[in-house]
């Protein structure tokens, strides 16, 4: 199956209108009514009747038209001039575009010239589309970071066909946010949404410049919300909204009329619109504006560790009623994680009282924070629940590499698990930084299947280190029907599931 791969698009979406409210359904039973007094003869008992389905009440399709006429003109187009440094190899390719290169000694010169003159790089300029939204009437304009990336020049196109030059106040990357000024004033604004009220399956519009088709609109229905996707830390919102390149940054409408997102991304297979659409909750995004506007930058906070998915594999290692949660696969030595005394094992089951249901959760609510914030996590640890406590570090700051002690080694085993291990040598601890752990020399059955390597770096079983093949026979022993193996790889930690029997 070839993988399917996000793609930044060009989104501008304005999912506007109201929602017609059809008649309530009233459903009323018979009561029973007193009769004059009869002689009461023993019947068989009357069985109730069977429960019948009564249809939801109908709903009208909303009409955007007075959103779009309301809200369309503070929808900007948005073209991006800039260059791209390309390989240059002095080759056949010199000569092209080069005013002498039709001259009859051009090329016994350059045959002249050193390898250096001849390559290099050459600077080509690139042109891009997209899309944004006006949010103050002296020309604030919102849009995605990833539309003004490494431009030269920005030009904001108005549906009254005037077009001014906008300064990049400031873009954060990891966000996907930027924030854009133009020379301009009593300006047509949107509204922006307060509250995180959106539902799933609440209608929403979208206004931009698929292609450059200056405000196309289109509309669909919240897919879901809190969406993690791979390449951000944001909890995205998911429509169907028809979206494509030159849509980014548009706004995402409600039915009130309210922008309730900035459409950043599609997922698709071909480039284009697929019927997966994600954008940027307004709120995320306003908290980002805020800080580019009175500061210029922006701050993110971090805990200091690498999270993956709990599977069911891993809920039955771990003793989890469910599979939910951050599993802590590494924690960086001297982070907030460290400090606040995580471990690699730790599931993180709540931040600040909010649940974390899929391990993204984690890194959206922790990136939305400020540095210094503290904040409260339950962990589940080695069976039994723990609360910790951790004052949230800067993005920015850099982490100290990890040392450690260095432990004897024993002999090699094979395992019932289908690993023959042995410990690490003095020479391989000191060649990979790795201070404890047990080297995989072969990876049969379960293992294998599971995807351990030979040469992977056994750390942990079910949380718990290991430095001996007893330990892990220990541990194996004990657990039930699967067990939660902590590799080394390379540099990368990863918690790979093992089914027994």
């Amino acid at each position: 199956m070839s993988e399917s791969t996000l793609k930044r698009a060009a989104l501008a979406v304005a999912v506007l209108g109201v929602i017609g409210v059809g008649g309530a359904a009233v459903v009323k039973q018979g009561n029973a009514v007193a009769a004059a007094p009869v002689v009461v003869q023993a019947v068989a008992p009357v069985q109730a009747a069977a429960p019948v389905a009564v249809p939801a009440p109908p709903i009208a399709l909303p009409d955007f038209s007075v959103i779009v006429a309301h809200n369309g003109p503070a929808v900007v187009n948005i073209s991006v001039t800039g260059s791209t440094k390309t390989a240059y190899d002095g080759g056949e390719q010199a000569g092209r575009g080069d005013p002498f290169a039709d001259d009859p000694f051009y090329e016994f010169f350059r045959r002249f010239q050193g390898p250096q003159q001849r390559g290099g790089q050459r600077s080509m300029p690139t042109h891009g589309l997209g899309s944004g939204f006006i949010i103050s009437a002296d020309g604030i304009i919102l849009t995605n970071a990833h539309v003004v990336r490494d431009a030269s020049e920005v030009v904001v196109k108005l549906t009254d066909r005037r077009e001014f030059r906008a300064k990049v106040l400031g873009s954060d990357p990891k966000s996907d946010v930027a924030v854009l000024k133009i020379d301009a004033k009593n300006l047509p604004v949107v509204p922006l949404a307060k509250g995180n009220d959106l539902k799933v399956g609440e209608w929403v519009l979208a206004i931009g410049s698929p292609y450059g088709l200056d405000n196309t609109v289109t509309a669909g229905v919240v897919s879901a919300k809190g969406r993690s996707l791979p390449d951000g830390n944001v909890p995205f919102i998911q429509t169907d909204v028809a979206v494509n390149p030159g849509n980014s940054g548009g706004p995402l409408f409600n039915t009130r009329g309210e922008v309730v997102g900035i459409n950043s991304q599609i997922y698709s297979q071909t480039g284009g619109y697929q019927g997966l659409s994600f954008a940027i909750p307004i709120e995320v995004a306003g908290k980002i504006k805020d800080q580019i506007v009175s500061t210029g930058k922006v701050t993110h906070a971090r805990l200091g560790v690498t999270v993956q998915e709990v599977n069911q594999g891993f809920a039955d290692s771990f003793n989890l009623a469910t599979p939910e949660g951050a599993l802590v696969a590494n924690v960086e030595k001297g982070s907030p994680g460290d400090k606040a005394g995580l471990k690699a094992g730790d599931v993180i089951r709540t931040i600040n009282g909010t649940k974390i249901v899929s391990s993204g959760d984690l890194p959206a609510i922790v990136g939305l924070a400020s540095p210094g914030d503290k904040v409260t996590l339950d962990v589940w640890r080695q069976g039994k629940p723990v609360q910790l406590s951790a004052t949230l570090g800067n993005a920015n700051d850099k982490v100290a590499a990890a040392d450690g002690d260095e432990r004897t080694g024993q002999a090699s085993a094979k395992l019932k698990l289908g690993l023959s291990l042995r410990p690490l040598e003095n020479i391989e601890k000191r060649q990979s930084g790795i201070p404890n752990g047990l080297l995989i020399e072969d990876a049969r059955g379960a293992a294998a299947n599971a995807g351990v390597q030979p040469g992977d770096v056994l750390l942990s079983v079910n949380g718990r280190p290991v430095n001996s093949i007893e330990q892990v026979r220990e541990v194996v022993d004990k657990s039930g029907k699967s067990v939660a193996l902590l590799i080394q790889r390379g540099d990368d930690k990863i918690f790979i599931p093992v089914r027994l029997g």
